[in-house]
């Protein structure tokens, strides 16, 4: 366990929502550390719609799921946010002192006097193999998520799954001074869902011997001394056969789940968190929602509607923090104090 971090904000969720979430607050002058599962920014505007175009953004007639995220980042830049990427929230405790105490998947502690759920439909992991035994593996042999070149160097490299991610791993992999010693592309069946370029590089890439594709459903596996060895696979022709590998990349997408949320001890409805349309608190002090993972009467799930939820929340942890400070709303447009804190004073 390192050092906890100190913040005054913690935002949980880097998707849209939670990036319009560091803004407001940056605006009130309140600093903050954000957290994503992802080990990206962007959210479900990066996993689900990074090219198709959006149209109901306010005063953008449209934009891709990925231009939208882009020009977030761009106006949350003059407030220095510090982003903790590919680590997952797993438990929230009050402290004596009444800060909100936050662990992650990575061994990182935060110490937050607010805490902001901006996860959306939950944090997005990706999706297992399921095979009996094949877990003892996992980050040995095994891996769910983007694995490193020098991982695959020399090694015989399977990848399972049919999109962009499995076959451009594959491409990775077998070209240059970090190739692995073979690849095979495992599918289930002879079609994919990866972008047509990719699918005929990797056609080509087959033809020239540089990898090669296998058509089979996964049913076990052989291991000897503690080593994953083969996948046995059921083939198309309903026959068996074993596929020998060193190391195994799923490329099968991403899953929202809410995972330790439910466990907070947080007031739901439905999955989602209850909250005030005041300030968008849940039912714990210092504790906002916004977003997706949030309900109450009306509530609409749109990208908009979390971007009003955002900056009444931001109000309310500034009433939590500096209680003493007068309310005064201000303008980007003519006030000096906004326009420091923009950095265009």
């Amino acid at each position: 366990m390192t050092t906890p971090i100190d913040t005054e904000a913690l935002v949980i969720g880097a998707g849209p929502v939670g990036l319009f979430q560091v803004f407001q607050l940056g605006l009130q002058g309140i600093s903050c550390q954000v957290v994503d599962a992802l080990p990206h920014v962007g959210g479900q505007c990066a996993e689900l719609y990074a090219d198709k175009p959006i149209y109901d953004i306010p005063g953008i007639p449209v934009c891709t799921g990925r231009e939208l995220v882009a020009r977030l980042q761009q106006q949350i830049a003059p407030f220095n946010a510090s982003f903790h990427l590919g680590w997952q929230v797993t438990r929230i405790e009050r402290q004596t002192d009444g800060r909100l105490q936050v662990d992650t998947t990575a061994g990182q502690r935060f110490v937050a006097s607010t805490v902001f759920i901006a996860a959306g439909v939950g944090a997005f992991v990706p999706r297992q193999l399921v095979l009996d035994g094949l877990e003892a593996f996992n980050e040995s042999q095994v891996f769910a998520h983007e694995a490193q070149p020098t991982r695959w160097t020399g090694l015989h490299l399977v990848v399972a799954g049919d999109g962009d991610a499995a076959l451009q791993t594959c491409l990775n992999a077998c070209t240059g001074d970090q190739a692995a010693a073979s690849v095979t592309l495992l599918h289930r069946r002879d079609q994919f869902t990866a972008a047509p370029e990719l699918v005929a590089q990797m056609r080509e890439a087959c033809a020239a011997g540089r990898m090669r594709f296998m058509a089979g459903q996964p049913t076990g596996l052989r291991s000897e001394a503690g080593r994953l060895q083969a996948l046995e696979l059921l083939n198309p022709q309903g026959d068996t056969e074993w596929l020998p590998l060193d190391l195994l990349q799923t490329c099968l997408g991403l899953s929202p789940k809410l995972g330790p949320v439910a466990q907070w001890g947080l007031a739901m409805e439905r999955k989602q968190l209850v909250v005030n349309t005041e300030n968008f608190a849940t039912s714990e002090p210092g504790i906002f929602a916004v977003g997706d993972i949030n309900t109450y009467p009306g509530k609409k799930k749109l990208i908009l509607c979390g971007f009003h939820e955002a900056t009444l929340a931001a109000f309310g942890a500034v009433s939590l923090l500096r209680p003493d400070a007068k309310t005064l709303l201000q303008y980007t447009t003519t006030s000096t104090l906004l326009h420091k804190r923009l950095g265009i004073a």
